[in-house]
């Protein structure tokens, strides 16, 4: 089953918790996410997602939820201290943001990108490091960035554009056909023509990693919420082809509530 990481919507939120095991037997840091995963569903969490990262010391928690207030958020964040606390004996959360997706791409016409276990996916963060550009003209240099380097991103199956709630900071989540393929973009790839032309001037600071997914889990409700038939979900629940999300997310989403 596929875990959906969705474009523009303005009814849902994706946070993004990132963790650096202190131990040996990383398996085991995923174990215990996969867990905290199946709790968050009691949580009202959508679709969740693992990345482990292929070169890197770090693995990415992704969970997608339905919009909340400002203190309902203060109130989950609190929640997943407490979940977590079999997985902190055996890594560090060292970032906890909350995000909006604002645009996106997709080879395949959907309205969202389909990740699965197995799947290679690049993040890259870029983060304004001062206060000097406006916070909207950063996050839409940032989207022209995304839209340039998409249509050059041979392998590339989707990309999604989030933005951060609390901070001048934008991530680039992309999916690929293979490691192959997002090797050799990045090989031919020069950061001088890609970010410069948008931001040279400005302190940023950048990160990019490649991830392997280890783990997908969604709230199968959810899931046929985004199907436009049952005969859609019963098609696409055990392979990858075809494309059941419809035209109309948001509102699905909305119907959820």
């Amino acid at each position: 089953m596929a875990c959906f990481v969705p474009f523009n919507t303005t009814n849902m939120e994706i946070s993004l918790l990132v963790f650096r095991p202190t131990v040996v037997e990383v398996d085991d840091v995923v174990e215990g996410l996969k867990h905290f995963s199946l709790c968050t569903e009691g949580l009202g969490c959508l679709h969740s997602a693992i990345l482990r990262s292929i070169h890197g010391n770090m693995i990415i928690w992704y969970g997608a939820w339905m919009k909340r207030s400002d203190e309902n958020k203060d109130s989950l964040s609190a929640a997943f201290s407490s979940m977590l606390t079999n997985v902190s004996s055996m890594a560090i959360l060292i970032d906890q943001s909350f995000f909006e997706a604002y645009a996106g791409e997709s080879r395949e016409g959907c309205q969202a990108a389909k990740i699965f276990t197995g799947d290679i996916v690049s993040l890259n963060s870029t983060t304004l490091s001062t206060d000097d550009m406006n916070k909207n003209y950063f996050s839409y240099a940032c989207l022209a960035i995304f839209r340039t380097r998409f249509l050059k991103m041979e392998g590339a199956t989707a990309g999604v554009c989030l933005k951060s709630q609390t901070m001048s900071r934008v991530v680039g989540l992309f999916v690929w056909k293979s490691l192959h393929h997002c090797y050799s973009y990045i090989l031919n790839t020069d950061y001088r023509e890609t970010i410069l032309p948008y931001l040279e001037g400005h302190s940023l600071d950048i990160k990019y990693d490649i991830f392997r997914v280890a783990y997908v889990s969604s709230n199968n409700a959810a899931d046929i919420q985004f199907f436009s038939s049952s005969r859609l979900w019963q098609n696409d629940v055990e392979g990858k082809g075809g494309c059941p999300v419809t035209q109309d997310f948001e509102r699905k989403g909305q119907d959820i509530k």
